[in-house]
């Protein structure tokens, strides 16, 4: 199964007040492992940056300014997430502006129904405390030190993290690498679990009675016996 984990950084806060997109990063699942595939891109808001923004990203109006408008990387953009479900921090921050950005350039809204909203699951799985970024990735030992600012790309790959720690993929992936070594290693044979105690025969004395009446039956040549002889 193919799912693109994303993030954005933007001007502000709410597109409909004219706030833009400044930088979207994605990574590639595949069976929910990274595959290395990503897509990064920074963009000219054709606006001026808000100092606030500005202390979030780091991203300023000069360096910018020489970035492609959105108009002209929303088909690679599109092309590269494809039909796959969208795996993102409060996923409805980020698909605002996203959307209003298609909006601008003629293209179809993406539908709220492709996006997995990984604070939701963390909201569920870990409710009454804080959800943040960092804090789940303190929460899962996953080494967020990069993060002095926030970062589309490098948002999105701790998020990748993350999201296999909330769904509980890693420890299938564990389980999966020890099984692959042991074969690998020439075990050919999966542990099987030993019954504590042994189940209690099913077959009573008057089942045997009757089987060995049936055999009795059949005379002294039975047909399996020339099968044994050619054996």
């Amino acid at each position: 199964m193919r799912e693109i984990v994303l993030d954005t950084e933007t001007t502000g806060l709410d597109p409909l007040r004219g706030d833009r997109l400044v930088e979207i990063g994605c990574v590639e699942m595949i069976n929910r492992m990274p595959t290395g595939q990503t897509f990064h891109v920074y963009l000219n808001p054709e606006r001026d940056m808000p100092q606030e923004a500005f202390a979030v990203h780091g991203l300023s109006s000069e360096f910018l300014a020489d970035k492609p408008l959105f108009a002209a990387v929303a088909e690679d953009f599109l092309t590269f997430i494809a039909d796959a479900p969208l795996v993102i921090h409060n996923a409805s921050f980020d698909i605002g502006f996203i959307n209003a950005e298609l909006t601008k350039v003629s293209r179809a809204a993406i539908p709220r129904d492709r996006l997995v909203d990984t604070l939701t699951l963390a909201r569920r799985k870990h409710p009454g405390v804080s959800n943040r970024l960092d804090d789940l990735c303190s929460r899962y030992a996953i080494d967020n030190s990069r993060r002095t600012k926030h970062g589309a790309l490098l948002d999105a790959e701790l998020l990748a993290e993350v999201y296999i720690d909330l769904i509980g993929a890693r420890q299938s992936q564990l389980i999966l690498s020890e099984t692959r070594q042991s074969f690998s290693a020439g075990q050919t044979d999966a542990p099987r679990r030993q019954r504590e105690v042994p189940l209690a025969p099913r077959i009573t004395e008057a089942d045997v009675a009757a089987h060995k009446a049936f055999v009795a039956t059949l005379g002294g040549t039975p047909v399996w016996n020339e099968f044994s002889k050619e054996t």
